[in-house]
């Protein structure tokens, strides 16, 4: 498939499909808990499979589990009932431990587990792109120095982030490398933590690394999805967009109308139906208000995209999933005329 084109039909396209950062709720149709489901690589492309027959999505996409880069590096997890693993505590406090950090090889940890039910996914669905998902390179970083240490550190000890920002992103390389061959469309890279930065710091410690990894990997047979759900996505978007990723999805804690006037057309944005407050904890009364709302105040931007604004949780209600995409239709089938025209 060629995803310049497909992105090209997305921007073009009068009826725009949604595409929800929906994976994690497939357990409760499967009858499985969160960990039963990322420990087999045969449940996770069973489990996309299974949303991709049940949504009209534009695209399979695949768990958004930011511990397992972590993880590969050494950070201890932390397995909590039916929610996403967690990292805790820190790996590296010092220059000479950042060192001495050792690039994992792909296949270490879960990652080989991951590539294996991308691959599979692959297999099953054949009518829509299939994107995995990745952790951006400073919230690797992150989680290897702790969040509230990380920030400091850009301050007081920058060089020791860069050298941990440059392991992480060679192996963030080389974990995008092996789903391409593994046969995805492309990938989502999350980097929320760049979100808590300031635009030069951003520019510094996030967007310089996340260019790297986009320079090495994208093409036309392969797209990076940059995602960010920071409250400071809109100040420090000129350094987000010289990432040069293909496509942009956005958290709830900014508003789209006022991000998208920022952003070149020809390039897709996406977002950002309140996750915990509309999918898991709202109704399908409410979820329809939220995304009619969102879809009124955006459809006409001919490359926004309606998604979530960040990844379902688990627990995600399927009533309100469902609704979801039945606003979508709405919106569209009886908005067509109007949104056929375009700016």
């Amino acid at each position: 498939m060629n995803m310049y084109e497909w992105l090209k039909s997305m921007r073009n396209f009068p009826k725009k499909k949604a595409m929800p950062l929906l994976s994690f709720p497939v357990i409760q149709i499967m009858g499985i808990d969160v960990r039963t489901l990322i420990s087999d690589s045969n449940r996770q492309a069973e489990g996309m499979k299974i949303i991709a027959e049940r949504t009209d999505a534009a695209a399979a996409v695949g768990f958004m589990d930011l511990s397992v880069e972590a993880e590969c590096f050494g950070a201890e997890i932390r397995f909590s009932g039916n929610e996403v693993p967690t990292i805790t505590g820190k790996t590296i406090s010092t220059y000479e431990e950042a060192q001495a950090l050792a690039i994992p090889k792909i296949g270490a940890g879960r990652t080989g587990l991951y590539i294996e039910g991308i691959k599979k996914a692959t297999d099953l669905i054949q009518d829509r792109p299939v994107f995995p998902c990745v952790i951006g390179s400073f919230s690797l970083a992150g989680r290897l120095l702790g969040v509230n240490e990380a920030m400091i550190y850009c301050y007081e000890e920058p060089a020791m982030v860069h050298l941990v920002l440059t392991k992480a992103t060679e192996f963030i390389i080389a974990y995008c490398q092996a789903y391409k061959v593994a046969g995805a469309n492309g990938v989502i890279i999350a980097e929320p933590l760049a979100g808590l930065l300031s635009p030069a710091l951003a520019a510094e410690f996030s967007s310089d690394y996340i260019k790297q990894i986009v320079e090495a990997v994208q093409d036309e047979s392969f797209i990076v999805i940059y995602h960010n759900c920071g409250a400071t996505a809109i100040k420090i978007i000129d350094s987000v967009l010289v990432t040069g990723a293909a496509a942009y999805h956005f958290g709830n804690a900014i508003k789209m109308g006022e991000i998208l006037p920022k952003i070149p057309v020809d390039k897709i944005v996406m977002g950002n139906i309140d996750p915990a407050g509309q999918f898991l904890t709202g109704s399908p009364e409410s979820v329809r208000a939220a995304t009619l709302s969102l879809l009124n105040e955006c459809g006409e931007y001919p490359n926004f995209i309606i998604s979530s604004g960040c990844d379902l949780p688990p627990l995600a209600k399927w009533e309100n999933i469902e609704a979801f995409f039945a606003a979508v239709d709405e919106y569209y089938h009886f908005s067509l005329p109007r949104v056929q025209t375009g700016f």
